[in-house]
C-alpha cells in the first residue's frame, strides 16, 4: 500500500522520535558554507553536536567527526539556530476557513486537536523548532497535552510553551450570542482576587508554562477595545504566575490597557496597535518587549477585502503603521510573532517578512529576533543560539539570510534535539 507523503513523514518522525526518546542520537558534524550563530555570520564554520546539544561551533577544519558520527555536507547552505515563534494558536486555523466564533462554538475539541497535529508538523517543517502557543481558544487544556505528545515522540512539532485558557474579565470576550444564552467562551473568566488566584494556580496545575491575561478587549461586538482588568488584578496576576516561576503575557491594544500592563511586570505586549510613545518609553524602561503581530492584521485586513497598494488602507493599517514608528523610536525590544492560526501555520515566516518590507526592520535585526532575541525574551537560555551547551535545534538555508530574509523560505534541513527531522 503506498503511503501519501505527509503520513509517511509523520509516521517516520514518530518512529524516530520515540526510539530518540530512548536511546541518544548519534553525533552530528554539519558543514554548511557559513554559519549564523544567533548574532553573526561566520563563513567556514562547522557544527559538532552529540546527543541532544551542539558539542563545538568553529572554523571547520579545527571540528573533527567522533568515531560514529555522521558527517553532512552543506555546500551552498546556511546553518543557523532553529527558529523561535513567539504568537500561535495551534488550534486554531484562519478565520477565512472558518470564522473564529464557529471555531470556539460549532468544533469538537476531536476536530480541533487532530487538526493541530497538522499545524504542528507545519510548524517544525518551517523551521521553528519552538513556540510559544498563546491560548486554546475555547479548546481547553489540549494545548498540554499537544505538548506532551510532541515531547514523547508521537507526533511531530516544534518544543512548545504553553498558555492554556487564557484569562478575561468576565463579559469581556466571545463569543457572544444572544443575551438569553450562555456559551462556552474562548478563555477562562476570572474576577477579584479569590478569582484571580485560583484560575492562575489551576492553569498552571493543569500545565500551563505562560499565563496569558487580555488587559483590554472589546466589551460589545461594536465597540473599540477598552481595559478590562483592573490594575491591583493584573499586580495579583503576575505576582501569583511569577510565586510559580511562570511569567505572564498581556493581549494589550489600547494605551491605558498596554500600560497597567507593563506596570504590573509582564514578560511581554502582544500587539499594542494603539501604543503610544510614552507607553512604549515606558515598557522600555520596564524592560517589557513588544510582540507586535503585524502579519495578523495584515490578514484579517485581506480577509476583509483589502489589497496591498490599495489607497486609502485600513484603519487598522494605517494605526499600526503608526504605533510601530513609535515603537521603534521608543527602543522599546520586539519580540518576534505572527499570530499564527489567524493565517496558516507553516506559513509563519509571513512575520519577519512583513517587518522587513512593510516596517523597516534590516534581515539582520529580524533573523536575531526569530533566534536569539527571542530565547533571551522568552527566558530560554538553553536555545536560539549555537554555542556548546545549547540544545542541538538547527535549520539549513540556501544563501544569505542575514541579507534576505526570504531564504528562510527555503528549509533544506531541520534538526531537533540532535534528530534530524526533515532533510
Amino acid at each position: 500500500m503506498r503511503l501519501l507523503w505527509p503520513f509517511a513523514t509523520a509516521l517516520l518522525f514518530s518512529i524516530t522520535g520515540a526510539a530518540s526518546a530512548q536511546t541518544s542520537p548519534p553525533a552530528l558534524l554539519l558543514r554548511p558554507a557559513a554559519v549564523f550563530d544567533g548574532e553573526t555570520l561566520h563563513l567556514g564554520w562547522a557544527v559538532l553536536t552529540e546527543g541532544n546539544r551542539i558539542k563545538a561551533v568553529g572554523p571547520a577544519a579545527q571540528l573533527q567527526a567522533p568515531t560514529g558520527a555522521r558527517t553532512l555536507e552543506l555546500p551552498g547552505l546556511t546553518l543557523l539556530p532553529g527558529l523561535i515563534e513567539g504568537h500561535s494558536h495551534l488550534l486554531l486555523h484562519p478565520y477565512n476557513e472558518t470564522p473564529w466564533n464557529d471555531q470556539v462554538l460549532l468544533e469538537s475539541e476531536a476536530l480541533r486537536v487532530a487538526r493541530a497535529t497538522v499545524h504542528a508538523r507545519q510548524t517544525l517543517e518551517a523551521g521553528f523548532t519552538t513556540a510559544r502557543d498563546l491560548g486554546t481558544e475555547g479548546a481547553g487544556y489540549a494545548d498540554v497535552g499537544l505538548k506532551q505528545a510532541i515531547d514523547q515522540g508521537l507526533i511531530p512539532g516544534p518544543r512548545l510553551l504553553v498558555a492554556t485558557r487564557a484569562l478575561v474579565a468576565t463579559g469581556s470576550y466571545g463569543p457572544k450570542l444572544s443575551v438569553d444564552v450562555d456559551v462556552p467562551q474562548g478563555a477562562q473568566e476570572a474576577d477579584g482576587t479569590d478569582g484571580i488566584i485560583r484560575a492562575v494556580r489551576e492553569q498552571i496545575g493543569k500545565g500551563a508554562d505562560i499565563i496569558k491575561v487580555y488587559a483590554d478587549y472589546r466589551w460589545g461586538p461594536n465597540e473599540p477595545s477598552r481595559p478590562t482588568f483592573t490594575q491591583e488584578e493584573l499586580n495579583l496576576i503576575v505576582q501569583t504566575a511569577r510565586s510559580a516561576g511562570r511569567p505572564v503575557v498581556a493581549h494589550a491594544s489600547t494605551p491605558e490597557g498596554m500600560r497597567r500592563a507593563t506596570l504590573a511586570g509582564v514578560q511581554t505586549i502582544e500587539h499594542g496597535d494603539g501604543g503610544t510613545l510614552d507607553v512604549f518609553k515606558l515598557m522600555k524602561q520596564r524592560g517589557v518587549a513588544l510582540c507586535p503581530t503585524v502579519a495578523a492584521g495584515d490578514a484579517i485586513s485581506r480577509y476583509r477585502g483589502w489589497q496591498p497598494g490599495q489607497v486609502p488602507e485600513p484603519e487598522r493599517i494605517r494605526q499600526k503603521r503608526e504605533s510601530m514608528r513609535l515603537a521603534l523610536q521608543s527602543g522599546v525590544e520586539l519580540a518576534v510573532g505572527g499570530d499564527v492560526g489567524v493565517f496558516q501555520h507553516g506559513d509563519n515566516l509571513r512575520e519577519a517578512e512583513h517587518l522587513v518590507q512593510n516596517y523597516g526592520l534590516s534581515p539582520l535585526q529580524v533573523l536575531r529576533g526569530l533566534t536569539a532575541t527571542n530565547a533571551r525574551l522568552f527566558q530560554l537560555p538553553d536555545r536560539g543560539r549555537l554555542q556548546p551547551g545549547l540544545l542541538a535545534d538547527l535549520i539549513a538555508v540556501p544563501g544569505d539570510p542575514t541579507q534576505d530574509i526570504k531564504t528562510l523560505r527555503q528549509i533544506q534541513l531541520v534538526v531537533k534535539g540532535g534528530v534530524v527531522v526533515k532533510e
